[in-house]
């Protein structure tokens, strides 16, 4: 069985009502991401990091995955899929996806501050000052915050290494480490850019760019891929 690997970013959930950063003036809910997406914001005011986080919960908690998300579970049928996001949704497990390895961390999760290995499910869309871990120290969203490592990029750069076709979707390949990602992948093999405002890249061999929007682009590529 072939591995298809699948880099996602914000634009396949925009569809689903996620609001994304760069398409909104680079703020998200109004703020300026570095008041609410750094570890300095959260020193300097922890209220309102948990507000904001509280607030994009509550929002995704009210979203449904979209055609975009259906189209990758689909892909299973045919291809062993490895789903890696930026997107700090649950859209993709929703949908129905066994393999999604997320970036960027999990909106649904909380980590102690003192124990990044300590991740706890968030009950319902609220994490409050005073939520502790079992060792008594506060809990912080479990998202890589701007500024901060990504513990999981050797392993996602692992998986683009693996792959036998390989697939970007809904991201403007500006966000590093992750763009970086496509030059772990074998020159070789095919590669598809879905994203309607995406140029061809040079630099990479055997790319198709789709200039779609996820769910209209993703489901006619899937359908195409499944017949092959």
């Amino acid at each position: 069985m072939k591995k298809i690997v699948v880099l996602t970013g914000s634009g396949i959930s925009a569809e689903s009502g996620i609001k994304t950063f760069r398409e909104s003036g680079g703020l998200w809910e109004e703020h300026k991401v570095e008041d609410v997406a750094t570890y300095e914001a959260w020193e300097r005011n922890m209220e309102l990091v948990l507000d904001f986080y509280n607030q994009r919960r509550k929002q995704l908690f009210e979203a449904k995955p979209n055609p975009a998300h259906f189209a990758l579970v689909k892909l299973e049928e045919k291809y062993d899929v490895k789903i890696i996001t930026q997107n700090v949704d649950d859209l993709h497990e929703r949908a129905g996806s066994t393999n999604v390895l997320h970036l960027h961390g999990e909106l649904k999760k909380s980590r102690s501050t003192l124990d990044p290995n300590l991740v706890y499910e968030i009950k319902g869309w609220e994490l409050n000052k005073g939520d502790l871990c079992e060792k008594g120290y506060q809990l912080r969203p479990h998202i890589v915050w701007f500024g901060e490592a990504v513990p999981l990029i050797e392993k996602a750069a692992e998986l683009s290494a693996e792959a036998d076709i390989y697939i970007v979707v809904g991201t403007s390949l500006q966000v590093y480490p992750a763009a970086g990602l496509l030059m772990y992948v074998d020159q070789s093999i095919p590669k598809f850019l879905v994203d309607p405002n995406i140029e061809e890249i040079p630099y990479i061999s055997n790319l198709v760019a789709i200039k779609e929007k996820a769910g209209k682009g993703l489901p006619v590529l899937v359908e195409k891929l499944l017949a092959q």
